[in-house]
């Protein structure tokens, strides 16, 4: 038998406590966080062993990733993370129906734009009142210059595809009140990162 494909990506390793930081004391007691764009797995299962008493619905568009969220869940022994979801962000038919917190972190930039605008509407769509929907990543802002290290990261995400690329905060906050979810601010994290927090009003 073939052991857990597990995923690795080293950014994770870095930020998983700083977000958890922030996150933490954002979160219900209890109730179920649906993770958009789970990537790896590792941020959930980091997350589930923080908060047990919540119940942690991971989700990605790719298989790869999906295999790699289920044997990170495995490895871990976690009970309260359920079996990943396939969920694609931008499509209007989400497999979950009421969420009591959203967490997505590092999607906005390297997914169409059309993909902020279905979590917001989605999540506005789900969320219970007073619901987190809580964004990790990086961001423009109008106010202030952006890091040449981000600019560079921009640039190539663009190279890439032209679809990607650094969202403009105030874009993101505009799409989100649009779709009921007030801005509460931000945070600003290492690395040039955001921490962007909603609330369903």
């Amino acid at each position: 038998m073939s052991p857990p494909r597990r995923r690795f990506a080293p950014a994770t390793a870095r930020n998983c406590d700083p977000i958890l930081d922030v996150l933490g004391p954002l979160l219900p007691e209890a109730g179920l966080v649906l993770e958009v764009a789970s990537g790896t797995g590792e941020h959930v299962v980091h997350f589930a062993q923080a908060r047990p008493g919540l119940v942690w619905q991971p989700t990605d568009p790719s298989p790869e990733a999906r295999e790699s969220i289920a044997a990170w869940a495995e490895v871990e022994g976690l009970p309260n993370v359920r079996a990943p979801l396939a969920l694609d962000a931008a499509v209007e038919d989400w497999p979950v129906a009421h969420i009591d917190a959203a967490v997505c972190i590092n999607m906005l930039h390297i997914s169409p734009w059309a993909a902020t605008q279905g979590l917001m509407k989605g999540a506005g769509k789900r969320l219970t009142p007073g619901g987190l929907l809580y964004i990790y990543g990086p961001f423009r802002r109008a106010d202030t210059p952006t890091a040449p290290s981000n600019e560079a990261f921009d640039a190539d995400l663009k190279g890439r595809d032209a679809r990607w690329g650094l969202r403009m905060l105030e874009d993101v906050r505009a799409e989100a009140e649009s779709n009921g979810l007030g801005f509460e601010g931000f945070v600003e994290m290492p690395a040039n990162n955001l921490s962007l927090i909603f609330r369903k009003r």
